[in-house]
């Protein structure tokens, strides 16, 4: 499993709007091949900074299933006019205990 960390900063203002195109494309990016979970999270002390975090199969699955596709076109044309500038995105893997 691996887990995709995204940084988004949107516009100010956008937050509102950013959260309903997020409602809105959450079932493309879910159904996709190789997700398991979605979640996106909002700042407290930074109320126009999101963290999305996705859990994929690998990392693979990620580039080949979602951002290879027309899934991302779609997913992206919701979302990507609120930012306020490109997202910043990392792959992490659990650290055994």
């Amino acid at each position: 499993m691996v887990l995709e960390v995204a940084l988004i900063d949107v516009l100010p203002g956008h937050e509102d709007a950013f959260a309903s195109a997020y409602a809105q494309g959450h079932p493309i990016l879910a159904s996709t091949p190789g997700c398991r979970s979605v979640r996106m999270t909002r700042g407290v002390e930074s109320p126009s900074r999101f963290v999305l975090l996705v859990e994929w199969d690998s990392v693979e699955a990620h580039e080949r299933e979602f951002r290879g596709t027309e899934r991302f076109t779609q997913w992206r044309a919701l979302i990507g006019p609120h930012f306020a500038n490109p997202p910043r995105i990392e792959h992490f893997v659990d650290v055994p205990a």
